[in-house]
């Protein structure tokens, strides 16, 4: 299994690189784990139009690093939100589905629609605005907790 984590920004605070660190060394157990660091395409513009070519630039970057059978999960404002549970089901069918494991955490623009096309799941981790490296903290977090109740291991209440 091959867990892969797509975002848009860097961690620039010591902490969350910790903590990233600690959370991909866990996942391990399950899975060959890795966070993936892409360049946001600079749009210097309020324009709808240049903003949505910027997002899909940044789309077809993701695009050309996966497999058709990869399994995308795709980090998204507009996606389902559920609990933990359902989301370590998610998980399973991925699992149950393809041997690699995808996350994307779109950039400061948002997402593109080819992204939202060509994922097999769409989760929003909550109707509150959080940064992206915090985001990227909470996903790997929740991964490991539904690692954790899929194999029925103590750690999730």
């Amino acid at each position: 299994m091959k867990l892969t984590f797509y975002i848009f920004s860097k961690a620039n605070i010591p902490f969350l690189k910790q903590a990233y660190d600690e959370y991909l060394k866990r996942l391990s157990k399950y899975g060959k784990a890795s966070v993936e660091y892409l360049d946001e395409v600079s749009v210097d513009s309020t324009s709808k139009i240049l903003i949505e070519k910027g997002l899909d630039q940044e789309a077809k970057k993701i695009l050309s690093r996966i497999n058709d059978d990869d399994y995308l999960f795709l980090i998204d404002l507009h996606g389902k939100q559920i609990d933990s549970l359902e989301f370590a089901k998610q998980l399973e069918i991925g699992k149950n589905k393809s041997s690699n494991l995808v996350f994307v955490i779109g950039s400061s623009n948002g997402l593109s629609n080819l992204l939202r096309k060509r994922a097999n799941y769409s989760l929003s981790l909550s109707k509150l605005t959080t940064t992206h490296p915090l985001a990227l903290l909470f996903i790997l977090e929740q991964v490991y907790r539904g690692f954790k109740i899929l194999n029925n291991e103590t750690y999730h209440k």
